[in-house]
């Protein structure tokens, strides 16, 4: 969590920019922490960093191109140091992974002082906001990182018909209704470019959920058709999964390019469905496996010894990780990470 001395400053921060850039991760937690921030004061504008996980020098050209007073970068792991030093601008950066070391950054990551804190960025962008309207952001933003959010009681006292009353995660997240706003704000991040820039754009004026998936407004109603016509589609890929569950402890489903990337949302809710299991979903594309890996248990370690002499990458938190990894090492990979976790 963020301090007191730290929320203050950066809430004077945001209240004196004149035109901020909000770079941010491509899935809820990232964009729940923008629309949280952005709505404060409605100003500047967002960049969704959907190639990598790395904001460095490809990205100078947004920061050239929309020319900002200051720029906050929320949910993304690795900042380069040579985008720090050539964007020439105040940089706060507000996240929970990994913490890397830096200079000339305002960095905020509450694993440097407890390696084993897990925060998403949502609740720390929730500290400094508190705005009473974006309630629902806040908790569903937490609740797809997988975190129940201290503040839940008063969701339920607000959306009672989203959220009754409080349970465990895998049932908040997978059974309640509840869990169609968290996949809605999963899924319109998915599809055309336009239409993802459009839906964000519409998120940040929308008032309540209500407004959604009461279809309230147009924008409520083009919001609500987006996420029904993608839901479609990952409820297709969700059965095909299911009817792949094996005895083994590892289950591995795999499918293709040539469909839309649910990877994240499949290994959840898979392992919400199968709790004994450690989960790996991975997507081709491009001669490369892409890969989300999630389990009970923690899994980083054996992720780290399986990727020992092979031709990819990976990491993450300890029981919820992602990799990619080269086709044609695949195989043994597999072998490798098959050997660790048993």
């Amino acid at each position: 969590m963020l301090t007191p001395k730290e929320v203050q400053f950066v809430r004077e921060e945001l209240a004196s920019a004149k035109n901020p850039l909000f770079f941010y991760d491509d899935d809820a937690d990232g964009l729940a922490s923008f629309l949280i921030l952005y709505r404060i004061h409605r100003e500047g504008k967002g960049a969704i960093l959907k190639t990598s996980s790395i904001l460095d020098e490809r990205s100078l050209r947004k920061v050239e191109e929309l020319n900002p007073d200051k720029i906050f970068v929320l949910d993304i792991p690795v900042i380069s140091q040579e985008f720090i030093d050539q964007a020439k601008r105040p940089i706060f950066w507000i996240d929970h992974h990994q913490p890397l070391s830096r200079t000339n950054v305002h960095y905020y990551n509450p694993r440097i002082k407890d390696p084993d804190a897990y925060i998403p960025t949502t609740r720390m962008a929730w500290q400094i906001s508190q705005a009473p309207e974006d309630l629902w952001i806040a908790t569903i933003g937490c609740l797809a990182d997988w975190h129940m959010p201290d503040f839940i009681d008063e969701f339920i006292a607000k959306y009672p018909h989203f959220l009754s009353q409080k349970t465990d995660l895998p049932t908040t997240v997978f059974k309640e209704p509840v869990s169609r706003l968290i996949k809605m704000l999963f899924f319109i991040l998915k599809g055309p470019t336009s239409d993802i820039h459009k839906s964000i754009k519409i998120l940040t004026k929308i008032k309540s959920p209500d407004e959604i998936f009461q279809q309230q407004t147009t924008q409520g109603k083009f919001i609500y058709k987006r996420f029904e016509n993608i839901n479609k589609k990952y409820e297709v890929l969700l059965d095909e999964a299911k009817k792949q569950v094996t005895r083994s402890k590892l289950f591995l489903f795999i499918y293709t390019e040539k469909q839309w990337s649910f990877t994240t949302n499949l290994a959840n809710e898979l392992t919400a469905l199968y709790p004994k299991k450690v989960i790996v979903i991975a997507r081709k594309k491009s001669g490369e496996m892409k890969c989300s890996i999630r389990a009970q248990t923690p899994i980083s370690q054996a992720l780290e010894q399986a990727l020992v002499g092979i031709n990819g990458r990976g990491g993450g938190h300890p029981t919820a990780c992602g990799a990619v990894i080269k086709e044609e090492d695949w195989q043994q990979f597999v072998a490798q990470f098959k050997r660790e976790i048993s």
